[in-house]
């Protein structure tokens, strides 16, 4: 009977108990019950594809075969293999998803590599036919079964078609020396098997959101124009492909939403409208330009036109800002988004990988900054780094969290640490409020709209400690917390919330440096200003100095301090709260 119950348990984790399935109804996804629902999801990325700039390796690795090829001359086939299945073990457990549904996001979008499930044709051993991996079923199997008991939709996203589906080949492990996807029938044809067999396997699981048949497919097809597709007219394979792949499933599956993509990065749709079946969502893609209602005007217009769901498949590796900026327009305008990624190097994200130095010297030699490692160096700094993706070992970011989940929905701050202020209390002053562009800081440069505006900009010039506005670096000083503000520029300020136990009067010290210029520095309480400071240059942005602004009164409870550069060109490293009769620290 506990065998039965177990097998019975299992089957309702991947089938679903009781839930409904996600259904385009009219311009709207709707769930099992027939009610609006907002997706609110991030990729996946990095778990069953990994592009070689998450890994920082972007000038060295041209996609996920290059990088591949390079650990097998370094450690041998046998031991490429037992790194990446450490790397699929790792890098997404039960716990992330379970992390995933308690900060609130409701559905999470796995980007598929086709070789986790199939072979590649030209290594299929019979001409023609489909050899079936059990590896990419298993791990689905398993996020699925996460998902189910977290009650959150998977989205399933092939993200490297066989052959490849576009010309950017990171993205989709592209080898440009082979046939891609376009170029090779059998390709095609595998591509339709692989989501044949996928959607028989997952036909009766409801808390699969649905099927996003071709990730980014960015390939010209008529010569002279773009290579990535932009430029297409007409889009006749793309459409064929992804009708042919609609009906290949619907033979199997009534029940689940098809999403397709357009070229272009899945924004061109020219050629591929109007729609073909009554269950589908048109999907795009929006990165690094203005969150203005005209940046998402053309797929409004086409969900009115012809009366479509649409959701965005894929956005973020932007400031802490732009997130919430761009999450507030979708879903004022009732469009589901899915961020970019859950995790990679970069602090861009709700979860952070920590590169050791081990591995660090295995990817400088890729670069040909450092000398080949032995075997067996590189063999224990790979496992190292695939060990060192599990969320137990990751830095969650959660000022990107909450950029993503509270702020979208609140103009409030809330304290980045617990900032209970007493004497000889250091707020260092990295650690400012969490809140919106304008009401947590005010920083001149706080995301990259390059797609707009045609010029690459820093949001955090330091790229150091949090992903908002503010410019951060590695600071020197005998105390920190190993890092200041920087960069600051007339006009900027942060804010900070503290708590004192009971009323209290305090001195503060100020601890600066500067190069160049005599600075002002201006200390405002609950909005009103009371103190002036003017800093004297120190000798260097990293020599530090302490200034002390006198007797500023805090009432019991929460107090919001804000420093301003009314004229900037200085580093703040801290502030210390000190009772009146305390001496300034020495310098």
């Amino acid at each position: 009977m506990r065998i039965l119950f177990i097998i019975a348990l299992s089957f309702l984790f991947l089938h679903g108990a009781g839930q409904g399935f996600l259904r385009a109804e009219g311009n709207a996804i709707s769930d099992g019950n027939q009610h609006e629902i907002i997706l609110r999801g991030i990729g996946l990325g990095g778990w069953m594809l990994q592009e070689p700039y998450m890994l920082g390796l972007s000038g060295s690795a041209i996609a996920q075969y290059d990088i591949r090829n390079k650990i097998t001359d370094l450690v041998g086939e046998e031991k490429t293999n037992r790194f990446y299945n450490a790397w699929l073990e790792n890098h997404c457990t039960k716990a992330d998803i379970d992390s995933l549904a308690s900060w609130g996001f409701n559905s999470v979008r796995l980007p598929m590599h086709y070789n986790l499930f199939t072979v590649p044709v030209e290594k299929e051993p019979v001409k023609g036919k489909n050899t079936w991996l059990t590896k990419g079923f298993q791990l689905t199997d398993s996020l699925l079964s996460w998902c189910s008991k977290n009650k959150i939709y998977l989205i399933l996203d092939l993200h490297a078609t066989p052959g490849g589906q576009g010309n950017d080949n990171a993205i989709a492990d592209r080898d440009p020396s082979l046939p891609s996807l376009w170029e090779s029938e059998a390709n095609r044809n595998k591509t339709i098997a692989l989501w044949e067999a996928l959607a028989r396997r997952y036909k009766n699981a409801s808390w699969v959101g649905g099927y996003d048949i071709i990730n980014e497919p960015n390939w010209g097809f008529k010569e002279g124009e773009s290579k990535n597709g932009c430029d297409e007219k007409e889009n006749v394979l793309l459409l064929k492909l992804q009708q042919d792949i609609t009906s290949a499933i619907r033979k199997i599956d009534k029940k689940h939403i098809i999403i397709i993509e357009g070229n272009c990065w899945g924004n061109n749709y020219e050629g591929i409208k109007p729609f073909w079946d009554n269950n589908l969502v048109m999907s795009f893609h929006k990165y690094w330009n203005f969150n203005d209602k005209a940046s998402i005007q053309k797929i409004l217009d086409y969900r009115d036109k012809f009366n479509v769901p649409v959701w965005l498949g894929e956005t973020g590796e932007n400031s802490n800002a732009w997130f919430t900026d761009v999450i507030s327009l979708l879903e004022k305008n009732k469009i589901g988004w899915a961020m970019w990624p859950l995790k990679k190097l970069g602090m861009n994200n709700p979860v952070q990988v920590k590169l050791d130095e081990n591995i660090k010297a295995v990817f400088a030699y890729w670069e040909n900054k450092a000398p080949r490692p032995s075997a067996e160096v590189a063999y224990s700094s790979l496992m190292q780094f695939a060990y060192n993706t599990n969320i137990k070992k990751n830095i969650i970011r959660h000022d990107v969290i909450d950029a993503m989940i509270r702020q979208v929905k609140s103009q409030e701050t809330i304290p980045f640490k617990s900032n209970v202020i007493k004497p000889g209390t250091i707020l260092y002053a990295t650690d400012y409020d969490m809140g919106r562009a304008g009401i947590a800081y005010h920083d001149l440069d706080s995301a990259d709209y390059w797609v707009s505006t045609k010029e690459r900009s820093k949001w955090n010039s330091g790229g150091r400690y949090r992903n908002d506005g503010v410019d951060i670096e590695v600071c020197t000083d005998a105390i920190s917390n190993g890092y200041n503000v920087g960069w600051i520029q007339t006009g900027e300020w942060i804010q900070y919330s503290v708590f004192v136990n009971e009323d209290a009067l305090y001195n503060i010290n100020v601890r600066t440096a500067s190069k160049e210029q005599e600075s002002i520095l201006k200390l405002l309480l609950e909005g009103k200003e009371t103190a002036t400071l003017v800093l004297p240059v120190t000798g260097g942005l990293q020599t530090w100095a302490t200034h002390t602004i006198p007797s500023i009164s805090l009432k019991k409870g929460w107090n919001q301090l804000r420093i301003l550069a009314g004229n900037g060109g200085f580093n703040l490293n801290y502030l210390e709260f000190i009772s009146p009769t305390e001496n300034a620290r020495v310098n």
